[in-house]
């Protein structure tokens, strides 16, 4: 059996100027098994009424990796290599931008960001990372 730690680091949301603009990611750890399904939460404030909103994968000390953006529900766009499996809708109520990855695989364990864009502004407001590490539970 191959279990899956999920350590969720939680820190400080990234600010600037406009004060009520920021993102995080709160959730704890979880602890999952290859072949279930995670959701990695990302929450945001934001004083634009357009939204974009943007996850990213980096492996170890490789580049970030864009997975997909979103705008409004799910419409927005998702980069063919995570189609298969990965997932997200912006509820713009909740103010929320969760990540659904199904069918976990060792691959998937990596840093992941959220990140967001208003319309109005020209600038990225990224969170704490949220850290997916995989291990083998026979070790």
């Amino acid at each position: 059996e191959i279990t899956a730690f999920f350590l969720l680091a939680v820190a400080h949301s990234y600010s600037t100027l406009a004060q009520r603009d920021n993102v995080l990611q709160p959730k704890g750890d979880v602890t999952a098994t290859e072949g279930e399904e995670v959701t990695l939460d990302c929450q945001y404030n934001s004083s634009s009424t357009t939204n974009y909103i943007f996850w990213y994968k980096q492996d170890g000390n490789n580049s970030p990796k864009f997975i997909l953006m979103r705008y409004k529900g799910d419409e927005g766009n998702i980069a063919d290599e995570f189609k298969k499996r990965f997932s997200s809708t912006l509820d713009s109520t909740s103010r929320s931008v969760p990540l659904k990855i199904q069918k976990l695989q060792l691959s998937d364990s990596a840093v992941y960001y959220c990140a967001l864009h208003p319309t109005l502004f020209t600038y990225f407001l990224v969170p704490s990372s949220s850290e997916l590490q995989l291990e083998d539970g026979c070790n």
